[in-house]
């Protein structure tokens, strides 16, 4: 209470000197715009102010005007303190749906991560492969049959080659061959026809 009274006392002296040096401010304002129970801190420190009576240096201020103004000002404080708490509330709410959010975040991110993973890899006879060691090895394979395919083409480019050359060696061996079997035919017949006048002279001479 003590806290209040003292916090009530230094508001008015200072809304007061506020108020004194408004007043040399606006010195055309009428005083029917003033109302000790309607408007501003300010506006009704003014009409207590203006309302008062002058002794020496001093304002007389009544004590009813006073209570209703501490009145006020407790409900004004009252009233900023409700803001206060609401604007708390709001805080805390805001701060509990941020680390939601963040949550919410970390495991969009954690599955966004796994998603690429699982993007960026491949399964290979049950293993789990990245992209990079599948296509590598895919490419090894690849390179090995097109090494594998050009051996086979040389041994069968080489075999042709064999093959021809045999063929040409066979065809020239046939060709011996037909001209050897001519010469003995011709020799044979020649030795024919040879005993066959042996026959004949001796048939003669006998």
């Amino acid at each position: 209470m003590n806290v209040i009274k003292t916090l009530t006392t230094t508001l008015i002296t200072c809304l007061i000197t506020v108020s004194s040096f408004a007043q040399t401010q606006t010195s055309t304002e009428s005083e029917d715009q003033l109302s000790l129970n309607d408007g501003t801190l300010d506006n009704q420190f003014e009409y207590i102010i203006q309302k008062s009576n002058n002794y020496q240096n001093y304002k007389v201020v009544k004590k009813a005007w006073l209570q209703t103004l501490k009145a006020h000002t407790l409900d004004s404080l009252k009233a900023i303190q409700k803001d206060l708490i609401e604007t708390q509330e709001n805080v805390d709410l805001q701060a509990s749906e941020i680390a939601t959010l963040k949550s919410n975040l970390s495991e969009t991110q954690k599955t966004l991560d796994l998603t690429n993973e699982e993007k960026d890899s491949m399964q290979f006879f049950g293993m789990n492969l990245s992209k990079t060691t599948y296509n590598t090895f895919i490419w090894s394979i690849i390179g090995g049959l097109f090494v594998f395919l050009l051996f086979f083409i040389y041994k069968f480019k080489n075999s042709n080659t064999t093959t021809r050359e045999a063929k040409r060696m066979l065809a020239e061996i046939e060709e011996e061959f037909d001209e050897h079997r001519k010469t003995a035919l011709e020799r044979e017949q020649k030795v024919r026809r040879q005993l066959q006048d042996e026959l004949n002279k001796q048939k003669s001479n006998a």
